[in-house]
């Protein structure tokens, strides 16, 4: 009785953390006068599309809950709820306190310096991460006190990982559609046609452009996360509750302590991560970079220790424990690999390929983005093959639970950069000085690598899960029909295979468009008041901020429902018309283009953005230059693949497989 709610206690602490946390953070001055004025139009059009974006959500939900009531029962109509939910709070939590504490680092910066700029932005991220972390244990640690003593209604849990798959795809998915509109707006008529900087007060679309910071890279991929994060805990509870007496016997324990042994690592992590947020805030007086990295490796390397000494106590086979390290491990180097690619040499490379013209950096960023998917993927399959060794199928979403065990310390350091970035934005429309802007700035470009080894830490991640989810979907069917194999020669399955990798390409292209329309609205109106508003472009007007923040809230709400219905309903239709082999098919085909697109896409964008940086800090001419000219065309292109495509990707398959895993009883 204590072990199963444990999860639940440790859920409720760290929400507890998290406020004081966002009381420490409240605490800091946020300014008066213009900065305050700033911080509060941010703030008020970050809330005014997530009360918008819920409203539509909360409609698409209480179709599938009853949908789910009277097909799968009141259990699983329930987890959805409570899934739903969950996400919906973790991710409004987070991007609440991100506006909140945006504005207290440009402060911060101008008034005590770099070191306090720091733990302000650092402790507005922890919040998100945090949140992500406890919420993912309450929900799930909940759900299986009540139905996973029972395996008629363990299954029933599932229904939370859709809920919080399906909020996940229409939060990363709109959220991303609206940043994107407004940054590619803001950049091709500021910064290249008026000649204006970045972050510009004059420019009408500098505001919507940081409210989608919020919206897009704390909310969107807050629940991002979160989907992956319960997904591979509910993925491996199923693989455990499905499991043979000869499967129980080799990994030793019993099925029920294999059924509970994925919370109690998740709650071993929520206790690291907050170690390692406590290890930023001790080293914060060195660089950012450094105080970060310890945070982030120090709490991996916590978490391997301690889960050691827990898969041990437990009495299960050290075998699991070698899931959880290769799963940690290639979490690292996944994370390293992306680092390389997105900050090191190959941005070098790019920018230099400015001399030449914006042609020759569009087809430099093709190339590194095409050429950093080998690596990722290689640990993935090695992640993939050591942990079935040590483990079979259940070893796989164990490895994903270790590679997604610091999540509260992985996701803080994520939605850091936003905070760091929208200070930067603050600091410079409210003319805080030229030093301000340094720290802030300084902040920024450590913000830009860690939102881009986010992005590849949450693919990987993802990746696992899914694969977790698509096995849980594979012994359902199976323990049904015994008979069940998915044979590549089998028609169905390459029909489903070929129909599955169909899909990626259809979202990216849905996505990258919704981005192009709601741009193109976006630039005519920003052109219209630079026009119309006499002395605007003198700074002696003010623009119409509210109307650019409309623009790209209404694009985003329009254009995110065509991708997330196909996600839920793809695998339904295929189900249901052509079978369960035609479905794993579908899913497989679906998981491999989905990984190697998002890696492309979400690297190529990252790269080009920080070789747009490396050329603004004066290489290769610097600002006003033809090669920074050139540069920020690369970084137009990449900011949809990078902040909406790119990212939508892993969370299309996740919702795909757990949609599969929910309706599987329906299948058979």
């Amino acid at each position: 009785m204590i072990n199963t709610m444990l999860p639940v206690i440790l859920g409720i602490l760290g929400l507890l953390s998290a406020y004081f946390v966002y009381l420490k953070v409240k605490s800091s001055p946020e300014g008066s006068g213009k900065v305050k004025e700033i911080g509060d139009e941010i703030h008020l059009g970050a809330m005014v599309f997530m009360a918008s974006e819920y409203k539509r959500l909360g409609l698409f939900c209480l179709v599938c809950i009853i949908a789910l009531y009277f097909s799968l029962g009141w259990e699983t109509s329930l987890s959805f709820f409570v899934g739903a939910m969950c996400s919906g709070v973790a991710g409004f939590i987070g991007m609440y306190t991100a506006t909140k504490a945006n504005v207290r680092t440009a402060v911060a910066a101008s008034e005590k310096g770099a070191s306090e700029a720091l733990n302000v932005a650092f402790f507005g991220g922890s919040i998100m991460g945090l949140t992500v972390a406890s919420m993912g244990l309450f929900g799930v640690g909940i759900l299986f006190y009540f139905f996973g003593g029972d395996i008629k209604t363990i299954h029933s849990i599932e229904g939370f990982a859709m809920g919080a798959s399906s909020v996940a795809l229409f939060s990363r998915v709109g959220g991303g559609i609206f940043t994107k509109s407004a940054d590619v707006g803001a950049d091709l008529v500021g910064k290249v046609e008026a000649g204006i900087p970045e972050d510009d007060p004059r420019n009408p679309g500098v505001i919507a452009d940081n409210v989608g910071d919020n919206v897009g890279d704390v909310a969107g991929m807050g629940s991002d996360i979160f989907e992956s994060y319960c997904g591979s805990m509910i993925a491996s509870i199923a693989l455990a509750a499905s499991m043979t007496s000869a499967t129980i016997t080799k990994l030793g324990g019993d099925q029920s302590m294999l059924q509970l042994l994925p919370l109690t690592l998740a709650s071993l992590g929520l206790i690291c991560s907050l170690l390692g947020i406590l290890m930023v805030k001790i080293f914060s007086s060195k660089s950012p970079e450094i105080a970060l990295r310890f945070g982030t490796i120090g709490s991996a390397l916590l978490f391997i220790i301690a889960s050691y000494v827990l898969v041990i106590e437990m009495g299960i086979s050290v075998g699991v424990w070698g899931a959880v390290l290769v799963g940690s491990v290639g979490g690292i180097i996944v994370g390293l690999v992306t680092e390389y690619y997105t900050g090191g040499s190959p941005v070098k490379k790019i920018a230099k390929g400015g001399e030449t013209g914006s042609a020759t950096i569009m087809i430099t960023g093709l190339a590194t983005g095409m050429q950093s998917v080998a690596i990722p993927v290689f640990t993935i399959v090695c992640i993939i093959f050591i942990a079935n060794y040590f483990a079979g199928l259940f070893g796989v979403g164990i490895a994903a639970i270790g590679m997604l065990s610091t999540v509260g310390i992985t996701m803080a350091i994520d939605a850091y950069g936003p905070v760091a970035d929208n200070a930067g934005g603050i600091a410079e429309m409210a003319e805080m000085g030229k030093k301000t802007r340094e720290i802030t700035d300084s902040l920024d470009e450590v913000g830009n690598t860690t939102a881009a080894i986010g992005k590849g830490f949450a693919i990987s991640a993802a990746a696992l899960a899914a694969l977790a989810l698509i096995s849980a979907y594979i012994e359902k069917i199976s323990m049904s029909d015994p008979t069940f194999v998915l044979a590549i020669n089998d028609p169905l399955v390459l029909s489903g295979m070929f129909l599955g990798g169909i899909f990626p390409f259809l979202v990216s292209a849905m996505t990258m468009t919704a981005v192009g329309d709601a741009a193109f609205d976006m630039i005519k109106e920003i052109r219209r008041q630079f026009k119309e508003i006499p002395g605007l472009l003198e700074g002696k007007a003010k623009p119409d901020t509210a109307k650019c923040v409309d623009i790209a809230t209404q694009a985003a709400l329009r254009k995110m429902i065509l991708p997330g219905s196909l996600a839920v309903l793809a695998p339904v239709i295929v189900g249901l018309l052509l079978g369960p082999k035609a479905l794993g098919g579908m899913l497989g085909g679906a998981l491999i283009c989905c990984v190697m697109m998002a890696l492309m896409m979400s690297n190529a964008g990252g790269a080009w953005d920080n070789a747009k940086k490396y050329v603004e800090k004066g290489n290769f001419g610097g600002k006003g230059s033809e090669v920074h000219k050139a540069a920020v065309v690369g970084d137009t292109v990449g900011d949809p693949l990078k902040d909406t495509s790119g990212p939508s990707m892993n969370i299309l398959i996740n919702v795909m497989a757990i949609v599969s895993l929910v309706i599987a009883p329906l299948l058979i």
